[in-house]
């Protein structure tokens, strides 16, 4: 029972507490009502998966999810339409088998300074931050109350602090009239496929920094989450199978599923059970637990879409402080990158667009020019 109360928590988690998120990364490139179950169906679907493949292939608890950096930013990119969206879904997806398969390439993702994709993750997240003192001008009383909720419920334990916020503007969103049951018959769940376009500024602005943000943000923490278990993670088995479930799911609409860090942080410890040999057995639970997910999709997001807006944006804010606090504690960690993530972090959180592209791979482009920068005049003034 313990096995299956903590894959329980941890699937709950990683819904309540991120799918404000995808909705909103869904809403910004135009995604239609059935086309955003679709969303949220392939991404449960591959990521139940994922699980369960990897944990019975392994006997171990991976434990998978979607990439919620990755739908931030989706949610902060403009121009695209779900089409793009998608052909910059699959090249992300191609990329992530690739570095799994070719392991030059996950040798140069790897010299990216930490410094510099915690910057641009940063910057493009505090966008959704602001966003929830910004809503609170319009929904004073809703936006305090998620916002007094969740602080306190932090105090208590990290991983309750969003779910508590939900569940208490749902209360208050009902209990005032501020929202309702969704009107007629609600599909169960439902499933959009969309042919993609390969646009090259869908995928230089979309898709490879979805492939570095997960890969940084989400990847590499799951990996550290194993280990610090007392698991050796199969890491290019792990990129593979995530690669190619997040590459088949991308015509539903899903844009990437990767290596979880807090849901898998439920399922490996000693709650789960005291034998760490047994414990893979939350990894094909879990993945259970997303299939119903995904078979209830379409009832379990009328129900949150029929929120207001502030509530939604509320909560994505919240559920994106921790990764905001922990993206700008590693941009800030060394001296010598600190300049340049600040540069980083600046243009990702601005609205700046060239050629199509958006501001989250130009962050990364002015990072990395600024840190050369600084090394060669380094270079100079000790040959001076």
């Amino acid at each position: 029972m313990s096995i299956v109360f903590s894959a329980l928590v941890a699937a709950f988690v990683g819904f309540a507490a991120s799918v404000a998120v995808v909705l909103a990364a869904a809403q910004a490139i135009g995604a239609t009502q059935g086309q955003t179950v679709s969303w949220i169906v392939g991404l449960a679907i591959a990521k139940g998966l994922a699980s369960i493949v990897l944990s019975w292939r392994h006997r171990m608890p991976i434990i998978c999810a979607w990439s919620t950096p990755g739908a931030a930013l989706i949610a902060a990119a403009s121009g695209f339409d779900l089409a793009a969206a998608i052909g910059g879904f699959l090249a992300a997806a191609a990329l992530m088998m690739l570095t799994a398969t070719f392991r030059p390439l996950g040798a140069l993702i790897e010299r990216i300074p930490m410094g510099i994709a915690s910057a641009m993750l940063a910057g493009v997240i505090f966008r959704f931050v602001v966003a929830v003192f910004d809503e609170m001008k319009l929904q004073p009383v809703l936006v305090l109350t998620l916002l007094a909720v969740f602080l306190v419920a932090r105090l208590i334990n990290p991983f309750l602090g969003v779910i508590a916020a939900l569940v208490a503007g749902l209360a208050l969103a009902f209990g005032t009239g501020m929202a309702s049951l969704p009107a007629g018959n609600v599909a169960l769940t439902d499933l959009v496929l969309t042919w993609p376009r390969f646009d090259l500024t869908a995928i230089i602005g979309i898709g490879i920094p979805l492939y570095l943000v997960t890969m940084a943000a989400q990847n590499l923490p799951g990996f550290a989450v194993l280990r610090a278990a007392g698991y050796n993670p199969p890491t290019a088995s792990c990129l593979f199978v995530t690669g190619l479930t997040s590459f088949l799911a991308a015509p539903l609409g899903a844009h990437m599923v990767n290596m979880a860090a807090i849901s898998a942080s439920i399922c490996t410890g000693a709650d789960t059970h005291p034998d760490p040999k047994q414990r893979w057995k939350a990894g094909i639970v879990y993945g259970l637990f997303w299939l119903a997910i995904a078979a209830t999709a379409g009832l379990l997001l009328a129900l949150i879409i029929a929120m207001p807006k502030a509530l939604i944006v509320a909560v994505a804010g919240l559920g994106l402080v921790g990764s905001l606090t922990g993206a700008l504690g590693q941009s800030m960690a060394k001296d010598s990158e600190r300049f340049a993530a600040v540069i980083t972090f600046a243009v990702a959180a601005s609205s700046l667009s060239l050629f199509g592209v958006g501001s989250a791979f130009w962050s990364l482009v002015a990072g990395l020019a600024v840190l050369t920068l600084d090394a060669l005049a380094g270079r100079l003034r000790a040959r001076s």
